[in-house]
């Protein structure tokens, strides 16, 4: 696969370009919730001989990464995490926060500073690339993890209410994430500004991702009844009814978080 210009430079230096830094305290909250909820990453975090995670991109402060670190500390005291940013000002920044070994700041991108995490979270990062340049940065990351590796690819809104998220391993892209406060929305497909760039260009009629907002939305409607019962309940009644047509992967229990989780080839370009 040909890669951007931007994305061709050796490993002599980070590749990407820097994002523009916007994060607020709990802004990834809902994603460090499932993280630490995922049987997946559990597994992958309590296997790995070098418990090591890397945060991509966390912006103009390191609140996030510290956050994260905090939170993947209930599945593994020893885990170590990587703050990395392309801006040697936000490394610079970072560094009082720094807490070696279990938690230290560094320049890198897509390249990930030489490391092989066995986990990689890269938050709000893509959206400034086109698609193509998208794919291929996943490529780019997917080859740097450790074996069994786990690459998180999302976007969220400023306050982290709205949350999308695509997990991947070595052989590509596994599932696609939801997460909102389903007291902050009108209909489900009000998070479809905040879809990974690999989708949001992609949700138009004919695409299976409209497909599935179409379906959250009419799903949604339908669970109008449950509304006196509060957002919530709402949210778990339109998702156990979307579960009947779609490969839904998660329980009640995530659903009433506000969250649902679907194999990623129900919603694929």
């Amino acid at each position: 696969m040909a890669k951007s210009p931007r994305l061709a430079a050796g490993r002599a230096r980070a590749l990407g370009a820097p994002t523009r830094g916007t994060t607020n305290p709990n802004r990834l909250r809902r994603i460090d919730r499932w993280l630490v909820g995922s049987a997946e990453v559990r597994a992958a975090l309590s296997a790995a001989a070098d418990p090591l995670v890397v945060d991509l991109g966390y912006g103009a402060t390191p609140i996030t990464t510290v956050e994260m670190a905090a939170r993947l500390r209930t599945v593994r005291p020893d885990v170590r995490v990587l703050g990395l940013e392309i801006d040697p000002e936000r490394v610079a920044a970072a560094k009082p926060a720094a807490d070696p070994p279990l938690l230290d700041f560094r320049r890198g991108g897509f390249e990930l500073a030489g490391t092989r995490p066995v986990l990689l979270r890269a938050f709000n990062v893509l959206r400034q690339y086109t698609e193509a340049e998208s794919t291929s940065s996943w490529a780019t990351m997917l080859d740097r993890l450790a074996p069994g590796g786990l690459l998180i690819e999302g976007t969220c809104d400023e306050i982290g209410r709205r949350c999308c998220w695509v997990t991947l391993d070595a052989a590509g892209p596994r599932t696609f994430t939801v997460s909102c406060l389903p007291s902050g929305i009108e209909r489900p497909s009000d998070v479809a500004e905040r879809l990974p760039k690999a989708l949001i260009h992609r949700n138009v009629p004919g695409e299976r991702v409209h497909d599935f907002l179409a379906a959250l939305d009419g799903h949604w409607a339908t669970a109008a009844a449950f509304a006196p019962f509060g957002p919530r309940a709402r949210w778990v009644e339109t998702i156990r009814l979307l579960a009947v047509d779609w490969p839904v992967l998660d329980t009640r229990r995530r659903w009433r978080l506000g969250e649902v989780t679907v194999d990623w080839a129900a919603v694929s370009p």
